[in-house]
């Protein structure tokens, strides 16, 4: 490198992972040969987001600016021959979004540090990036409680005269999940043709748009699997369950040009009938408790005041008045019905989760199944780390815990674009909780669903 041997920025515990509202500090380090003169030297503390219209183009067409801070660490003068060390710290601001990298845009964050020398003498410059982290608290999502449904019928044409209708029902069994957590989907499938269907199918999928002149939309399939088929005339109802990987949380909070949204799509292929069930994707997992505690609303002191002073008699009305006779008693209030309309959504899986389980189980021997095991697509996501934090995640008894030794958890599908203090890359370790046996039990079941009624109900 000629005068100059080292010049590079550091961060302080090797930290690359950081909160919005945190401080990031470090020291920028240069080693000369011999001595050279310089104007000033500075470090500038930087966050942005670029996106394009062409895939894995770095000319960004858009920006969108959330800081740049720049301070000076050493005046004008000459650096001596040797090693030269110049802290440096940056407060991020609280509304910086997530980190995020993808086919058309990034969110990208960096320490940037310049030599400046004299005119017609060679300038130097360096940097090191870092990531930002914004825990979703799935909590805090409006309308988050209950399950996800949607039904279609519809009719087709086949054979040239022939028409038949097909019914489709499906849910999940929750709105919000984190990675590790386990998606359970129900469908419902009504043939009333005289054609069997094809397979049917549930996937995951994932939807980013980016807010160009013209919006791009990236529309990738991250985890599918596959059941039976369905008969003429006949009605079955299916269910299957999906492990989450580590994915990019549903909102990047303060950004305006990346969008990120998931959902569980409910397919057959012939005839081409499917639905979307919307979902959230986040870091600390939904709390059971906080809804049902939605539900009991307890009395008002002033309802309890004043239950109490009619509830009271009187001493005078005690001593003059009669005991009163008895009255007959009340016929017995009738069961309430239950709450469902004519067309309810079929119930989600079984609560308990059991290693192996597919999509339902077999009560007819005679139903043809494909089995599949769950795969996750090699390019499903393309994103920068640190988005699975398992200590931040309340504890879900149906989901398997993940393990390893990485403290942010296994990244599938993708290479983070980071290096560890030890050379190897803290996220680049596959996905660490166990994947469900399909193979034994993907029959879907050849009985009217249960339903269930949901959280809001």
């Amino acid at each position: 490198m000629g005068k100059l041997e080292a010049f590079e920025v550091e961060f302080n515990e090797n930290k690359v992972v950081y909160t919005p509202g945190e401080s990031i500090s470090g020291k920028v380090t240069v080693k000369l040969n011999q001595p050279i003169q310089c104007k000033a030297i500075k470090v500038s503390c930087n966050g942005f987001c670029g996106i394009t219209s062409k895939i894995n183009d770095t000319a960004w067409t858009t920006e969108e600016q959330y800081f740049n801070n720049t301070i000076s660490v050493a005046d004008k003068g000459t650096l001596k021959q040797g090693d030269h060390q110049f802290p440096f710290k940056f407060l991020i601001p609280a509304s910086s979004p997530t980190s995020f990298e993808g086919s058309y845009g990034k969110i990208i964050y960096r320490v940037r540090a310049f030599i400046e020398t004299p005119r017609f003498a060679k300038d130097y410059n360096t940097e090191k990036p870092f990531y930002l982290l914004s825990l979703l608290n799935l909590n805090e999502l409006p309308d988050i409680w209950g399950p996800s449904t949607s039904e279609v019928t519809q009719q087709f044409t086949y054979m040239l005269l022939k028409t038949g209708t097909i019914v489709l029902k499906a849910e999940t069994d929750m709105k919000g999940y984190t990675p590790g957590q386990v998606i359970k989907v129900s469908a419902y499938i009504h043939n009333q043709s005289s054609k069997s269907t094809s397979h049917i199918a549930a996937s995951l999928m994932q939807r980013v748009t980016y807010e160009t002149k013209k919006p791009t939309h990236d529309l990738k399939s991250i985890v599918e699997a596959e059941g039976g088929e369905v008969k003429s005339g006949r009605e079955v109802k299916w269910e299957e369950q999906i492990i989450v990987p580590a994915l990019p949380q549903s909102s990047l909070k303060g950004c305006e040009l990346i969008k990120i949204e998931y959902y569980v799509k409910v397919s057959l292929k012939s005839p081409d009938v499917s639905l979307a069930l919307p979902i959230h994707i986040g870091n600390v997992s939904l709390d059971k408790k906080r809804c049902h505690s939605k539900k009991e609303i307890p009395p008002s002191k002033k309802e309890l005041v004043a239950s109490e002073s009619e509830a009271e008699p009187s001493a005078s009305s005690s001593m003059n008045t009669p005991p009163a006779r008895p009255g007959p008693r009340p016929a017995p209030r009738p069961t309430p019905r239950s709450r469902m309309s004519s067309h309810s959504s079929p119930s989600a899986p079984p609560a308990e989760y059991h290693h192996g389980a597919g999509g339902g189980n077999l009560l007819n021997d005679d139903f043809p199944n494909k089995r599949q095991s769950q795969a996750v697509s090699p390019n499903a996501f393309s994103y920068a780390p640190g988005l699975f934090f398992p200590q931040n995640q309340t504890p879900n008894a149906s989901a398997p815990a993940p393990s390893g030794p990485s403290p942010l958890g296994g990244l599938t599908g993708a290479t983070p674009p980071y290096p560890s203090g030890n050379g190897a890359h803290p996220m680049a370790a596959p996905l660490s909780h166990p994947l469900p046996g399909y193979g034994t039990q993907a029959y879907p079941q050849e009985a009217p669903p249960s339903y269930s009624e949901s959280c809001n109900t």
